[in-house]
């Protein structure tokens, strides 16, 4: 069955949908939408510099590959905060993120992304689902991601689906950096992403944090800056699953095994705290 989709000419406001986040609490029901949403998109050349920064991207003309993420927040807060989504968008946990580059992510649009959601599964400590983004260009698609979210708040019938494991490789280490107190409000003015968990100690510890953690999403993009040498410029996949949170300020150090065409990363910090682990792997 076709997906059925809404168009918007233009990514929605933010205000409003920041607002509509923090006034759901409860559980609606027990069942995804089924519709998703869609809208043309520019890149701001600025905005895509000031982004750079933050993320220690090198401007090597291409959009950095996690950068798709940050052109579909507004469209995916419209869509987690619609009457039909069932979940309270605060308190969701970001526990995966993979991204597939198509082809290469050249020029600054005009663009199309979509999002809807899918896969609703049972989870030991509540539901999970997927949030499927996707990016277009005139001659077709071009790049797609999926992050897998746990909303603690629901709880659905049957058995968890177990992850198989993954045969370890060597890693060695890459790079290394500070993340500094102020990196949640950084990546927030980049990203549009003004949870309160990543904005100041304050605000972190109603949500039960001593300090402001850093986004996930950062820790992700930092590391393929780290890694751009051992990717290609398109044709290939990217998963990571978070770990324990990052504590701001922190120091980590990202390892990753040998270049080729497939590999596995690793992002940790004081004491060998794991915060993010992943693998990489060309298309077929």
């Amino acid at each position: 069955m076709n997906q059925p989709w809404t168009e918007l000419h233009a990514p929605p406001a933010l205000p409003e949908l920041f607002l509509r986040a923090a006034l759901k609490r409860k559980v609606s029901g027990r069942t995804l939408p089924e519709g998703g949403l869609r809208c043309p998109v520019s890149v701001e050349a600025r905005h895509l510099a000031a982004y750079r920064r933050v993320c220690a991207f090198a401007d090597d003309g291409r959009l950095p590959p996690t950068y798709p993420h940050v052109m579909a927040f507004a469209l995916q807060m419209r869509l987690l905060t619609a009457d039909d989504f069932p979940f309270p968008l605060l308190g969701l946990v970001h526990l995966e993120n993979r991204i597939r580059v198509l082809r290469p992510l050249g020029g600054l649009g005009p663009f199309r992304v979509g999002v809807r959601v899918a896969d609703l599964q049972p989870h030991a400590k509540g539901a999970l689902f997927s949030l499927l983004i996707s990016l277009d260009d005139q001659l077709g698609p071009l790049w797609e991601g999926e992050s897998r979210f746990l909303s603690r708040a629901a709880k659905l019938p049957g058995e968890p689906c177990e992850a198989e494991p993954r045969a370890a490789l060597a890693l060695a280490e890459v790079d290394r950096w500070r993340a500094p107190a102020d990196i949640g409000r950084a990546y927030a003015r980049v990203a549009g992403d003004y949870n309160p968990i990543h904005l100041s100690a304050l605000s972190a510890r109603l949500f039960g944090f001593p300090r402001a953690i850093a986004h996930g999403l950062w820790l992700e993009a930092r590391s393929l800056a780290a890694l751009g040498d051992r990717l290609p410029d398109a044709g290939y996949e990217v998963q990571v699953r978070f770990k324990k949170p990052l504590l701001l300020p922190g120091e980590l150090t990202l390892l990753a095994s040998a270049p080729g065409a497939s590999g596995q990363l690793a992002l940790r910090g004081a004491d060998d705290l794991p915060h993010m682990d992943g693998e990489w792997s060309t298309l077929p």
